[in-house]
């Protein structure tokens, strides 16, 4: 339970950070043209507020319902509808008096500070921490490539590594399948266990594999099956398995690496279903008939070898500049690039609200980790606040863009019923992300 409490402490405080900032944003932009902010507030505040103070013509507050943020911009239809308002004749200094260049400014300047936010924690982070990569180097038994990837080039094979890409040196082996399927990346120069190398070139097809399994993994480092721990509600803790084991066999078929056992158990149609574990323990061979679960495991976690060890590079201030901004620019790309994954069936599952964010925290506070994760977090809030959806800023955007390139202000009618539109379904996707959370914790 202190774990779950200790999640949550950092998310709320990683969104706390950024609601706010990006609120600000949206602040400084409407009084640098002279735009009255009424309210101010970090989280909603529904019927009442934890805390508030009147400050010249803006209130202050907390709300008590922590799903975000807002300020009530004067003269400007947004989530509060406030449709008497807008019938009173407009002011000067409301936002719907303003040219429509300014009122795009102050609409744009939320995304902008999360993007700016994202930009300077991920560069502080890489100049106070570092960054720890995995070279080629540790690969030990090389890379377990998956086995529909393979399918379609069989030139690459289990223990092959990947040493370029396009003719760049792969630096950090856990970005290559990023660079494959995010980033578009098509010539793989590909070294043998013997060390000779050949180059594979991808064609559109791999783009297909991917939406076609869901997934962006052709590869992964190759390692041994060694026991790590057992859960404790399955069957594997109830028939004996043991930390440090080493699984070798599943049903009779040689396993001796982890994606392998991975394959053979999926390859069992029944949801549950008794499979004979093959392992060594203090040298001595044993098997263990152990039920598989519906999720087609047996109930332990793998532990990750000692050689399997990431190589840490500090870095001077100058270098993280650069190194910082290459990081958050990549990671919006890879973010964006991977968001036509949720109309997939297997995507549309993997969908997360509040739950699926937390996970992201570890269970001890680490300050490293949090920081990591609030840039992250700053990034998505920029690319979800842009999408053209009404009640997000991207939504305001559009009708504004609309406006400079016609000359004419859309109807507030049409504003009212887009603004109603666009909140049902924010709110839809808000409970079916939060709805998948609740149901895997359950399920799963």
């Amino acid at each position: 339970m202190m774990d779950f409490w200790i999640k949550a402490a950092q998310l709320l405080l990683s969104l706390a950070i950024l609601v706010t900032l990006h609120e600000f944003g949206h602040y400084l932009a409407a009084r640098a043209f002279k735009i009255r902010v009424e309210k101010f507030y970090l989280f909603f505040d529904p019927y009442f507020s934890l805390l508030k103070k009147k400050i010249g013509d803006t209130e202050w507050g907390i709300g008590w319902l922590p799903l975000g943020g807002y300020v009530k911009i004067a003269g400007m239809i947004d989530e509060s509808m406030d449709k008497d308002q807008m019938a009173q004749p407009p002011k000067d200094d409301e936002f719907r008096s303003k040219p429509a260049w300014q009122r795009l400014i102050v609409m744009v300047a939320g995304v902008v500070v999360n993007v700016i936010v994202g930009f300077f924690i991920y560069t502080m982070v890489v100049s106070a921490w570092g960054e720890s990569v995995v070279k080629n180097e540790t690969l030990k038994y090389g890379l377990a490539v998956n086995p529909e990837f393979q399918a379609l080039y069989p030139e690459i094979e289990d223990g092959d590594i990947i040493t370029a890409v396009d003719g760049e040196k792969v630096e950090n082996s856990s970005l290559v399948n990023i660079q494959i399927f995010l980033r578009g990346y098509r010539n793989l120069e590909v070294q043998k266990p013997n060390g000779e190398k050949i180059n594979v070139k991808l064609d559109e097809e791999i783009n297909d594999w991917m939406w076609k399994n869901d997934a962006v993994l052709a590869f992964n480092p190759r390692k041994t099956t060694i026991v790590d721990s057992v859960l404790l509600d399955r069957d594997a803790f109830v028939k004996g398995l043991t930390k440090g084991d080493s699984i070798v066999s599943i049903n009779g078929v040689s396993t001796p690496y982890f994606h392998e056992l991975q394959y053979e158990l999926a390859k069992i149609e029944e949801d549950t279903a008794l499979a004979s574990v093959g392992l060594y323990r203090n040298g001595e061979y044993k098997e263990l008939e152990i039920y598989t679960d519906v999720n087609k495991t047996i109930g332990f976690l793998a532990k990750n070898p000692e050689w399997l060890k990431a190589t840490h590079t500090d870095f001077t201030f100058g270098e993280s500049i650069s190194r910082g901004i290459s990081k958050a620019g990549w990671t919006m790309y890879d973010y964006a690039a991977q968001l036509p994954l949720i109309f997939t069936s297997k995507g549309a599952k993997n969908v997360g609200g509040f739950g699926a964010i937390g996970s992201l925290f570890p269970p001890a506070w680490d300050w490293q980790v949090f920081w990591i994760n609030t840039a992250f977090l700053s990034l998505v809030l920029a690319i979800m606040n842009i999408l053209p959806i009404p009640a997000l800023d991207g939504g305001h955007i559009v009708f504004l863009l609309y406006e400079m390139i016609t000359g004419k202000e859309a109807p507030q009618k049409v504003l009212e019923y887009a603004q109603l539109v666009g909140f049902i379904i924010v709110l839809t996707l808000f409970v079916y992300a939060n709805g998948n959370d609740v149901y895997k914790a359950l399920v799963e």
